[in-house]
């Protein structure tokens, strides 16, 4: 039995049928459905390194951080702002992670895909979330069809105007997550002499008018030294991390710090002929 899948060929963009859990369009590209039910989308010859995306050592970090509900207020609020503009449609993750966001998503009247480049973080989202549909795909060439989504976002993920505004419908929406100024900032102070702020301003998205904007900060109560050292071992600042500091972390029970985000609702802009 042949199934038409939402999904097109990375490699002819053509239509991508599934059977017998392999994906295949016209030309005879195939890519097989993994166990878990994601598709691998990503050809080797569309890799930049063998092994792309974050590691498993960040990904499992990201995904015990995730799971202590640190950011569900970020998660609660994206979830308001998509029931208050669009609520039903095609939705799309682009950076989707462990599908944290992703599943929040996922409603009666939508069908929500997960796109991210690095498979270790898709497996997992794939396993753990099966009403969502995940693919591993380069966010530069998303597998899907012109004026597919009604809802994009993308939470510190890099922005593709050109690719989002193809993806989206003529009233569709992209929303982007990006640091606010003191995000991490109690982290910041501990790695920085001299810790900068984030640059918050306005990024104009060709083809895209700015229809909202909101800033949410709140503060994050670390009990135990281990949950600071997850939060560390999920971003970048990893790689910046001392002997010194790790120890400091280690020991810092019932650390404080700030999560601080800027959520930008985009609306997509409509060319007259």
């Amino acid at each position: 039995m042949n199934n038409t899948s939402h999904y097109l060929c990375p490699i002819c963009q053509h239509a991508l049928t599934l059977q017998d859990k392999v994906y295949r369009c016209d030309n005879n590209h195939a890519f097989d459905q993994a166990k878990e039910g994601y598709v691998n989308l990503l050809p080797v010859q569309f890799k930049h390194s063998k092994d792309p995306g974050d590691n498993k050592q960040m990904v499992n970090a990201r995904r015990a951080f995730l799971e202590s509900g640190c950011y569900q207020p970020l998660r609660d609020t994206l979830v308001k702002l998509y029931q208050q503009y669009i609520n039903g449609g095609n939705v799309i993750d682009a950076g989707c992670g462990e599908g944290y966001y992703t599943m929040a998503h996922s409603m009666d009247n939508n069908q929500v895909y997960g796109v991210d480049i690095a498979k270790n973080a898709v497996k997992i989202a794939a396993k753990k979330y099966k009403q969502c549909h995940f693919s591993v795909a380069s966010i530069a060439q998303l597998p899907f069809a012109d004026g597919f989504a009604k809802w994009l976002y993308s939470i510190y993920a890099p922005i593709k105007t050109e690719e989002f505004s193809r993806l989206l419908a003529d009233d569709g929406y992209l929303v982007t997550v990006t640091p606010g100024e003191k995000h991490l900032w109690e982290l910041k102070q501990m790695i920085y002499q001299t810790p900068k702020y984030h640059n918050i301003g306005k990024q104009q998205l060709d083809g895209f008018e700015l229809v909202a904007e909101e800033n949410l900060n709140y503060e994050m109560l670390f009990a135990h030294g281990e949950q600071a050292l997850t939060l560390l071992a999920m971003t970048p600042f990893a790689f910046k991390s001392s002997e010194q500091l790790l120890s400091d972390l280690q020991q810092a029970n019932n650390f404080i710090c700030q999560a601080d985000f800027m959520i930008r609702v985009y609306k997509k802009s409509i060319v007259s002929s």
